[in-house]
């Protein structure tokens, strides 16, 4: 296991706090009125983490056994240049929500209706953090590049466990701090949620252009690294 792979994960994990279901949906029912119910909102994050943990292992299981079928047809060049065009592809693609546009933030208002209506009980959280999960399993491109990354690591399957729990975990690290935060000083930090609230809705295009950008500059580095054009800068 290397430190590469350890730092990749950590910082797709990062990439992946920022989504949705992992920070824009803490951070609303963290502003809901009223008292901050911390198991209620625990209850809904644990979800979130274990959903994730289990489509992790799910895949991990499915790309682990397609290699074995495929033996070394993914190391074929014309597929590797077909990855590299994927990668620069995305990360063009993510210029397209560079901010300059007019925000279409009608999903995310809807989002935060959601996260703000109901009783807000444990049942509730569960099914809502369920719903933005299966939402976003479409377009959670740093988690399948995470995932990407385990099942080819040759590492083994309690690692990749440990490895996949680790990742989950730190994908929901940002929204328990801010939790603390709010019960432990919430004079300080409620100031700070409603900036983080309006940067939300102003820029949620932008945050999507910035996770197909990284995504897809990793996928190209990917692609470059084993065709070996990095080598031909050298020289």
């Amino acid at each position: 296991m290397s430190a590469g792979l350890l730092l990749s994960l950590a910082g797709l994990a990062l990439v992946d706090s920022t989504s949705i279901g992992t920070l824009f949906i803490p951070v609303w029912l963290l502003l809901a009125p009223g008292p901050v119910n911390v198991r209620r909102i625990l209850t809904y994050l644990a979800t979130i983490a274990v959903f994730y943990l289990a489509v992790g292992l799910l895949l991990v299981g499915l790309g682990t056994s397609l290699a074995g079928v495929l033996g070394g047809a993914l190391d074929n060049r014309g597929v590797l240049w077909a990855q590299l065009v994927l990668g620069v592809g995305l990360l063009a693609l993510s210029f397209r929500y560079d901010g300059r546009r007019r925000p279409r933030s009608g999903g995310v208002l809807r989002w935060r209706d959601r996260a703000t209506a109901g009783d807000s009980s444990a049942r509730w959280l569960v099914g809502l953090a369920l719903l933005a999960a299966l939402a976003e399993v479409a377009t959670m491109l740093p988690y399948l590049g995470a995932v990407g990354l385990l099942a080819t690591s040759g590492v083994g399957p309690a690692a990749v466990v440990g490895l996949l729990a680790g990742y989950c975990l730190v994908m929901v690290l940002p929204a328990v701090l801010l939790l603390v935060a709010r019960v432990a000083r919430p004079a300080w930090v409620d100031p700070v949620l409603v900036r983080l609230n309006n940067w939300i809705i102003a820029k949620a295009g932008s945050a999507l252009g910035w996770i197909l950008g990284i995504a897809g500059f990793l996928v190209a580095r990917d692609a470059a690294a084993r065709l070996g054009l990095f080598s031909l800068l050298d020289r």
